[in-house]
Order: structure tokens, then sequence, then C-alpha cells
């Protein structure tokens, strides 16, 4: 596979950032390759994304991207860095193998959220990393009623609910508790944010169910964020419904990268 039209994603306004993407673009110009700046304008034609930031900026690519499914290879310029895994010291190595077609494709699950109010959708998304329910600044719990395919689970009592793909297992989903899931899985694990019952624990559901979460709670303000970047206040009775996506992320990378490497890397492990 070549690639020879390329799009970066990065942030303009941060003046490091916009330097690295300009001088990867003056790099890819002298490989004779098409290259641009503006992911409004290079999306349709690009090949390969290139984004340099950290795993926000990779998260809003995937959205802008949206169904164009264009393979995704991410620098780390940001903090900790699950997803973007290639380092800005190793960036032209692992450019120069990938674009002699030395690396792996790993397909990551997305999930579709749809927010239904009355019988009338009100908000739409799609997450790589997770869909997540907050309680507002006051000290209350939260109630949120979840059912998987019809069936019943729980009514869970607690600060949130977050529902993440196996990506976004390392996220927000790592810090309340739940698992690490193999990111080339389809799953999608249901955490509890601080369960007033101890006994309520993560569950890891099958990709082909469909997850419906409703808003018990009268109080307060509960909000719906998707990606950590998108979303909308909830009401009472309100529905959230999850499922997989028809559409998946192409994350590359050269191929002597391993997961567990980062793994280890991020999370300090022996």
């Amino acid at each position: 596979m070549s690639f020879n039209n390329v799009v970066i994603f990065s942030k303009p306004k941060q003046p490091d950032v916009a330097k690295v993407a300009a001088e990867l673009k003056s790099w890819f110009e002298r490989k004779k390759t098409n290259v641009q700046l503006d992911p409004q304008e290079g999306v349709g034609n690009a090949d390969l994304a290139v984004v340099v930031g950290g795993d926000g900026t990779l998260l809003a690519a995937a959205r802008t991207l949206g169904d164009h499914q264009i393979p995704i290879l991410a620098i780390n310029h940001g903090g900790l860095g699950f997803l973007t895994e290639v380092t800005l010291h190793e960036m032209y190595p692992a450019l120069e193998r990938v674009m002699g077609g030395h690396f792996v494709t790993d397909h990551r699950m997305m999930i579709e959220v749809a927010v239904d109010r009355a019988g009338r959708r009100i908000g739409a998304y799609r997450a790589l990393n997770d869909a997540v329910f907050n309680k507002g600044t006051l000290a209350r719990i939260i109630e949120l009623e979840a059912r998987v395919d019809g069936q019943y689970v729980s009514t869970f009592r607690s600060d949130g609910l977050i529902i993440a793909t196996p990506t976004g297992s390392t996220a927000y989903n790592l810090s309340a508790g739940g698992p690490i899931i193999f990111p080339s899985m389809d799953a999608m694990v249901l955490t509890p944010i601080c369960s007033h019952t101890l006994t309520n624990r993560p569950i890891v559901l099958p990709p082909d169910v469909k997850i419906d979460v409703m808003l018990k709670s009268t109080q307060d303000e509960v909000h719906l964020t998707v990606d950590g970047q998108v979303g909308l206040p909830i009401n009472r009775g309100d529905h959230v419904v999850l499922e997989k996506s028809a559409v998946s992320v192409q994350l590359i990378a050269p191929a002597d990268k391993n997961y567990f490497d980062i793994l280890r890397g991020k999370l300090k492990w022996g």
C-alpha cells in the first residue's frame, strides 16, 4: 500500500505543535507527496492522515474523518498518549518505515451514541473512546437505569457511568477501576463511577448488543460527554442508546511497535 496524498491534523494555535506540523509538511513535500495542513480541504483526497498532538487531537481527527476510513498515523506531542504511540524522537524513522510499507494496521471499534427525548432524537454522536454520564457540581448521586437488548441490568446510583470501547478502556474507564481490554477486540465495557452500591462492578459486553441508559434522577444537571469533547445535558426520562458502529478507525504504526510495550511505558509496569 502506498500513500500519495497526506493530510496533517494538529493544533495550529499551539506554536510548538504548529512548528512540528510545518516541518512535517516540508518533509512530505521533499518526498514528492501531496500534503495538506487544512483537514477540511484535505480529507476528501487523502489516503493517509498524520495526527500531531495528544490523544484528544486524535479523537477529534477521528470524528472529522467520519466515514472516510482513512488510515491514521499518530505522533505523540501531548501527555500520556495511549493512542498517539509514536514519539517525536521516533517520528521521522517511523515515517520512513511506514512510507516504505513496513507497518501494521490496527482496526479500532467505534460506538454510535443516540439521545432520544420524548420519542424524538435530539443528538447523535460517534465515539472512539467512550460515552460518559456525569453529574453536575452538586454532591448528590444520580440514578441511571441500564438495559442491554431490552433486558434490565441495574439502576446505578453513582457519580456517573462510563460506556467504553476497548480503545477507551485505558482512558476514564481505567481511572474508574474498569478493566484494560486489548484494543483490537470488539467489546463494550459498562463501568459505574463511584457507585453507591459497592457490589456494582464493571461489565464487559459483546459488540452486537444495544445498550439503553435512561436517566431517572430529577434533581441536578447531568451531562453526556462523548470522547471528552462533545455532548449535551440530559433530562429525566431521556434515553441514550449505544451500539457498535459500522465504521472503525484504522490506526497504523511501524511494524516493530507493540501494545504491551506501550502499556509498560505509560503505566510504569516493571
